[in-house]
């Protein structure tokens, strides 16, 4: 039992040390060249390169927990829900027929100054299942 109050304040220090909302950028342009696509065909995946991709993060909020997404110029934002983590922020994107996307930035790296980044989309087309799952960094924009 004495080591319960240990644990309480190691947990609280490490949630203490994890980026305040202030601390965040407003924006973030997000680029992944490195990527695996699979889709299922008759009950098998296949996996295949999935071609680079890059998206901005705007109006994040994480106190409110929302954001938006530009996939490209002149598109209209796609609503982003923000899941806060320690050392990271999980956001969420709920696609047509509840697919969804998810795209999770880590703490800065001091050296680049760039934040890494994995993004996965879980999809289905024609009743198969289509997912792919990317790696890159997000820069505040």
């Amino acid at each position: 039992m004495t080591r319960l109050p240990t644990t309480l304040a190691l947990l609280t220090c490490l949630w203490a040390s994890g980026a305040r909302a202030d601390d965040w950028p407003k924006s973030f342009s997000c680029e992944f060249k490195v990527g695996t696509a699979a889709s299922q065909v008759d009950g098998s995946f296949t996996r295949a390169p999935a071609a680079p991709l890059a998206f901005e993060v705007r109006a994040i909020d994480l106190e409110g927990q929302s954001a938006q997404m530009i996939t490209k110029p002149g598109a209209a934002p796609a609503t982003l829900r923000i899941v806060r983590a320690l050392n990271a922020n999980h956001f969420i994107e709920v696609l047509n027929e509840g697919f969804l996307g998810l795209t999770t930035v880590y703490d800065k790296v001091a050296a680049t100054g760039e934040f890494p980044a994995v993004h996965s989309r879980h999809v289905g087309v024609l009743g198969q299942a289509v997912v792919a799952q990317y790696l890159g960094s997000c820069k505040s924009s």
